[in-house]
């Protein structure tokens, strides 16, 4: 189910953008033109589905440290609220989100935000005959399984969405699916490689099929792309990164896996306390990149972070390999990588500019 169109209206430096996605969206602009907001809008979808609305805005500064930070004046003069409104369009379903801020009170919780409406559909235009369900404020009525509207029965947090609310799949297999589509979005922005890092250190392992946000479990997710995934093309990743090395997981008798890389020349292997930021960081990208369960939507934010320049074709290549299984959605301010994958995929790279507006799209009609 990937995304046709996203719409961001009133977040951050994003006033109003409509922005029509393939299955590699490559973003990449100047610094502070708000190519990190971007990013953040389609990872706050993902949490509000996870029930994490209202923590993750929390992280940011609170409702009214995200919410459209330009000129109000035309608001202003209609009075009209302030509201984030966060949109996609699929295949499938379409799915509208709108916060803003609560009334006034004397709350602790007054930064937190409110759901104010939230609807889904079908089809690309709204109407009642193709509306599944609606909501505003904490109450919302929902399409059964005969076409009719019901009321749902219980009274929704306004802090969070009825996606990460709502019970009883059989009776809403529609929402159900939505929920669970969005909730296998896939973001990597971080992976700690500093000399604390667990990456660096044997870590207990299990099967895993995905790796962590922060890659701690990467030796459990390389071995296990070894035994069900797609080992040819990690050893092949490391060969182009890394001519002649062979990856190593090794794994002691209290299942503590522990990475380990042969390079030519060394006698021995290289532990991954050894290695440097930049090998290890290739080697979470591999893993995300090529989990055996892949993510409806993967979302990199800048990538090439302390990545040698060389590294860039072997990551396009990865890039373009995993898009036959995931739609990618790529933030970065490498033009090479970016040029490498417009290569590879014949997908041009999205232009972010920022002018009195807010962000916008460089050439879009």
């Amino acid at each position: 189910m990937p995304i046709r169109t996203l719409s961001i209206q009133g977040y951050r430096s994003i006033q109003n953008i409509r922005l029509p996605m393939d299955d590699i969206n490559v973003i990449v602009g100047a610094n502070g033109c708000g190519k990190s907001n971007l990013y953040q809008a389609v990872r706050l979808l993902a949490n509000a589905v996870n029930g994490e609305l209202a923590e993750t805005l929390a992280y940011e500064g609170g409702m009214p440290s995200i919410l459209w930070a330009g000129k109000r004046k035309q608001l202003t003069r209609s009075k009209a609220p302030v509201r984030m409104i966060l949109t996609i369009e699929t295949d499938d379903f379409n799915y509208e989100l709108t916060c803003g801020l609560p009334m006034p009170s004397l709350s602790m919780f007054a930064l937190d935000p409110e759901v104010k409406s939230e609807q889904v559909w079908v089809g690309k235009s709204r109407r009642p005959g193709t509306t599944l369900m609606e909501r505003q404020g904490p109450s919302a009525w929902i399409m059964n399984q005969d076409g009719q509207r019901t009321p749902y029965p219980v009274s929704l947090s306004q802090s969070e969405s009825i996606l990460s609310q709502i019970q009883d799949p059989h009776l809403y297999p529609e929402l159900f699916s939505l929920s669970k589509q969005l909730k296998r979005w896939r973001f990597y922005h971080h992976f700690r490689t500093d000399s604390g890092s667990p990456i660096r250190n044997p870590q207990i392992g299990t099967r895993t099929e995905v790796l962590s946000n922060d890659g701690y479990n990467l030796a459990a997710a390389l071995q296990t792309i070894m035994e069900i995934g797609d080992h040819e093309m990690l050893a092949q990743s490391i060969g182009r990164a890394f001519p002649g090395s062979k990856l190593i997981i090794n794994v002691d008798s209290k299942t503590r896996f522990d990475i380990q890389l042969q390079m030519p020349g060394i006698l021995r292997p290289l532990e991954a306390r050894e290695l440097s930021d930049g090998t290890l960081r290739y080697l979470c990208l591999i893993a995300a990149l090529l989990s055996p369960r892949p993510a409806t939507l993967l979302a990199l934010n800048e990538p090439e972070t302390s990545l040698h320049p060389e590294l860039m074709e072997p990551m396009a290549e990865l890039i373009a390999k995993a898009s036959q299984y995931s739609q990618i959605w790529l933030t970065t301010h490498s033009y090479d990588l970016a040029m490498k994958i417009e290569k590879l995929s014949g997908k041009k790279p999205i232009h972010l500019i920022r002018t009195e507006s807010g962000t916008q799209i460089s050439g879009l009609e």
